[in-house]
């Protein structure tokens, strides 16, 4: 089970696991998105792009950072919805990249229902050089202890 509101800290830091992006990833991304951008798929276009070289959607770096989010198990069970996300694009992603996520608690407020809480956190998504590719903030709500052990009685 995840963790519940009361049980996160301003401040509180999380590092994830780490997840290397293949070319099969980006492939099936554009499959998926419809995104076909030769920037993406096509290796002898992107060599004549300030890159040299192919890279990942920034959508697909997004995705890979919140299940990365998720692996730790942190929200698992305890999330009611995700209610907001800022989110910049810093650097390339390429093909080989490993990545992980380091997340931070930056803020946390009740909500006027006794059963759940928003703890707001701060994102950075991070490559094997200790780049970081993707940051920004994701808003979510999550459930309150105090509500569910009153109502556990």
């Amino acid at each position: 089970m995840g963790r519940y509101y009361e049980e996160f800290e301003v401040g509180q830091t999380f590092v994830t696991e780490k997840r290397t992006i293949s070319n099969a990833d980006i492939l099936a991304f554009a499959e998926l998105s419809g995104d076909h951008n030769k920037l993406h798929v096509d290796e002898e276009y992107a060599r004549n792009t300030p890159f040299k070289t192919r890279i990942a959607h920034g959508p697909l770096g997004f995705a890979i950072a919140t299940g990365l989010s998720y692996s730790t198990g942190l929200f698992d069970g305890t999330t009611l919805a995700l209610l907001g996300v800022e989110w910049s694009f810093t650097a390339p992603i390429f093909p080989g990249d490993t990545l992980h996520v380091e997340m931070r608690v930056k803020s946390k407020r009740e909500t006027s229902r006794p059963d759940r809480g928003i703890v707001e956190r701060d994102f950075n998504l991070v490559n094997q050089d200790g780049v970081v590719v993707q940051k920004g903030v994701m808003t979510v709500m999550v459930k309150r202890t105090s509500f569910n052990e009153q109502t556990a009685s």
